[in-house]
């Protein structure tokens, strides 16, 4: 019956308007991802403008005029890999990902000139082609999952303990690539992913919880390998936590000024002038940045903060809700992969601003000002919805379910 009412609906309609009708009912619940995308973006380019001009006027400033542009090349990137099947993505993902980790090990080399490669809070991460800034950790997010999805479609061998071992060695390329630069925010992403995937394929629990025993057992060991400035950043969230203000003009500067501008900001923002004036006066750095959502709580309060966390929710709502629906394996499994990194990244930025997490250097997907980042996101987007839209085209190959318990 439903059926034959959604084809009475497309029968009374024109040619484009069917096409349209069609698209928007074979996306089903992925179009909230896109819709909460948009959302994120367009909060975010006036949250980079609150954070960079200090008077407001009728145009944007030069900073978030530029997040218009990185916006409008992810949307039309997003367009390109919904067009393209999931199945290419598939094939495609070991030579993406390859690709990824010759990007990695390029911004490694020591003697490049920094004018290709400059340093930024002392971490090699950014290839400059000119006009464009290339960060390849950010891509990476998206080859590794999809290799990783690929690896496992079909495999069983990750149900036993030793068959863990190749999707760690997947994770632990780009893991270790990324920590060398060192950027041990974005290399932290993809441990839950791992496990989320992981999961996701069935692998077993009892497995993996000796696996994050063992991890968290090893933790401790670790410590004296971080950088100073790592160390130094751990010690002052401690303090924070003990409510020892000692730090705040060191260390603990730029959490302290983040938290007291999402304080100012109270329940429903102090207004567009007020905001731009307590910003700009403020010692906040990176405030268009990893920073941008304390700018946000500042200019809409605790409602506009609640409303962003809410639209990451639908994204990832809408995102697993898609998955939940598809029976073919790597295409269930990538879009797990990225829910978790985008769930992963909002904890972890948000905790940086209200000071729960230490300062790593994550950024806030859609919103926060970066061309690598948005484009990441919106490819994410745009795989999701290219997935959904060919839910009628996928095989009926029953993955991910596993009658007994008695492998080993």
């Amino acid at each position: 019956m439903a059926w034959a009412s959604s084809n009475r609906r497309q029968g009374s309609l024109g040619p484009l308007a069917r096409r349209f009708f069609d698209i928007a009912e074979h996306g089903g619940v992925a179009w909230i991802v896109v819709l909460a995308s948009l959302a994120l973006w367009l909060v975010g380019i006036e949250a980079i403008d609150v954070a960079t001009v200090l008077e407001p006027g009728t145009r944007l400033g030069t900073t978030a005029t530029k997040q218009v542009i990185f916006g409008g090349v992810g949307i039309v990137a997003a367009i390109i890999a919904a067009a393209v099947h999931y199945r290419v993505w598939g094939w495609g993902s070991w030579p993406f990902l390859a690709v990824m980790i010759g990007f990695l090990l390029f911004v490694l080399i020591p003697f490049l000139p920094t004018w290709l490669v400059r340093p930024r809070g002392g971490a090699r991460g950014w290839i400059d082609f000119g006009p464009i800034e290339f960060q390849p950790a950010e891509m990476t997010k998206i080859a590794y999952v999809l290799a990783l999805s690929w690896y496992l479609r079909y495999s069983t061998t990750h149900r036993t303990f030793v068959g863990l071992i190749p999707p760690a060695l997947i994770a632990g390329v780009p893991i270790a690539l990324i920590t060398l630069q060192p950027d041990f925010g974005s290399a932290l992403l993809f441990i839950p992913v791992l496990f989320a995937v992981l999961v996701a394929a069935g692998a077993k629990l009892k497995h993996l919880a000796i696996v994050v025993l063992v991890a968290a057992l090893a933790a401790p060991a670790m410590y004296p390998l971080l950088k100073p400035h790592q160390k130094a950043r751990i010690e002052g969230l401690i303090k924070q936590v003990q409510g020892d203000t000692s730090a705040d003009q060191d260390v603990n500067m730029q959490a302290a000024s983040a938290q007291a501008l999402i304080g100012a900001g109270q329940g429903t923002g102090m207004g567009d002038p007020l905001s731009r004036a307590a910003v700009h006066y403020s010692r906040l750095p990176e405030r268009h940045n990893d920073m941008v959502f304390a700018v946000i709580v500042n200019r809409w309060g605790f409602s506009g903060g609640l409303g962003v966390i809410l639209l990451y929710f639908l994204w990832v709502a809408g995102a697993l809700g898609t998955a939940a629906t598809i029976r073919e394996p790597f295409a269930r499994l990538a879009i797990v992969g990225f829910a978790v990194f985008v769930t992963g990244q909002v904890f972890i930025n948000i905790g940086m601003n209200v000071g729960i997490v230490p300062i790593i250097g994550v950024t806030l997907p859609f919103v926060s000002y970066g061309g690598s980042s948005m484009v990441t996101g919106w490819l994410m987007t745009g795989i999701i919805l290219g997935i959904a839209l060919r839910r009628a085209d996928m095989p009926r190959h029953r993955s991910m379910e596993y009658a007994g318990d008695d492998e080993s």
